[in-house]
Parts: structure tokens; C-alpha cells; sequence
């Protein structure tokens, strides 16, 4: 593994106060296996019934979810360093989601049966319990998004949340496509609605760059 990643993984959640020089013998006992993908790759396929978690260690990929026909909606973004099918793994249940690459990179697989019996078992379970939760609370504050009635109402709820967490210009993880498959609305009225709010002087964008300029307030 390259330094690289092996510094990232200190930083994981679920090896929350592990000491560096101890990682490697973890993850033998873990079972650790490094893979590469490609973009477009399968890290998870909906339906199938995992038995390793995954933990991203470069790239960029997005948890999601496709009905009968194919549709898809965007359940979040996954980025260097955060975990991925645990709750399947630890359930031993087929996953209700799917995780495809963004671009390129590569994830490391942990059988999760393994994590009670090795040196610190109990310190690791508990790291992730602890991830678990913060995922399905950003899953609510998702939800709280897309519960909004109106695409214009859904667009203002997430990026006046994106502003509040990264300032008020900031980045999104999503082109157009994808923050319409995250927000449930139909691409063309959301870039429409975009382009009011634009014209409106509540904010400004390029690509996935966004700037907040006024409070929604001020308009109605």
C-alpha cells in the first residue's frame, strides 16, 4: 500500500485512535484487499450481498439507488477516506444501493466478520457504529432537501447548506445531471430554475462553483 493511502487510512473514521505503526497488522487481520477501478466501475452493485465494507482511498464515487426502469437518484457522494456497504456487510442483507466510480482510483475491501476478533475489536466496532450514524444523518439532511416542495425550494435548501458548511462561494461534487438525480427533480426545470435564481442576483455560478449573494428573503 503507498504511504499515501496508508496516511489517509489513519484518518478514517473507523480506525478512529489506532496507532500508525499498528495499521498494517490490522489490516492483515482484516483481510485487506487493495483494488483499482476505473471509472464507471461497480464498487457495489444493488442487489448483491456483500460481505467486505469498503473504504474509498482515491477517487471519487456516489452511493446511489436505480429503480425497475432504470432511473436513478443520488443518494450522496463518497470521497477519499469514507466507508461504503457496512451496514450491509454487518446485516449480511442484499444492498438496497449501489456504489459506481466517478473517475479513477481505489478502494481497500475489509471482511467485516473479522473486526470483533482482532486487537482492539470492540474500539472498532464502536468507530463504526459512530460512522454509521453520521451517514444516516447526512441521509436526513438529504431527505430535508428533497422533502421541499418546489425544485427551486429543493436548489436553495442544499446550497444554502453547502454555503453554511464550506463558505459562501464553494463546490459541489455534482454536474447538473447528478445534482438533479441527488435533488429528485427533472434536469431541464432545475437549470431553468438555476438561471432565475442567477437573474434574480441570489447567486452566481460556473460548472459546480457556486456563490451565494443574497437571502432568498429579499426577493419575495
Amino acid at each position: 500500500m503507498e504511504i499515501s493511502e496508508t496516511a489517509l487510512l489513519t484518518g478514517c473514521p473507523l480506525f478512529a485512535g489506532v496507532p500508525a505503526e499498528d495499521l498494517p497488522e490490522l489490516l492483515s487481520a482484516l483481510d485487506a484487499r487493495r483494488q483499482d477501478f476505473r471509472r464507471g466501475s461497480w464498487l457495489l452493485r444493488q442487489g448483491d450481498t456483500p460481505v467486505r465494507l469498503g473504504i474509498l482511498l482515491s477517487g471519487r464515487a456516489h452511493i446511489l439507488r436505480e429503480d425497475f426502469w432504470g432511473n436513478r437518484d443520488i443518494i450522496a457522494p463518497l470521497s477519499p477516506g469514507e466507508l461504503f456497504g457496512e451496514a450491509y456487510a454487518c446485516a449480511g442483507v442484499p444492498a438496497g444501493v449501489g456504489v459506481q466510480a466517478e473517475e479513477d482510483g481505489a478502494v481497500l475491501f475489509l471482511e467485516v466478520s473479522r473486526l470483533s476478533g482482532v486487537p482492539g475489536g470492540a474500539d472498532l466496532l464502536e468507530n463504526l457504529l459512530s460512522a454509521t450514524a453520521r451517514k444516516n444523518l447526512l441521509l436526513n439532511e438529504k431527505l430535508s432537501h428533497v422533502t421541499r416542495r418546489t425544485t427551486r425550494d429543493k436548489l436553495l435548501s442544499y446550497l444554502s447548506r453547502e454555503a453554511a458548511r464550506q463558505g459562501s462561494t464553494f463546490t459541489i461534487p455534482f454536474d447538473r445531471q447528478q445534482l438533479a438525480d441527488y435533488l429528485a427533480v427533472d434536469r431541464s426545470a432545475m437549470s431553468a430554475e438555476l438561471g432565475k435564481l442567477r437573474r434574480e442576483g441570489l447567486l452566481d455560478f460556473r460548472k459546480n462553483r457556486f456563490t451565494l449573494l443574497r437571502r432568498p428573503e429579499e426577493h419575495r
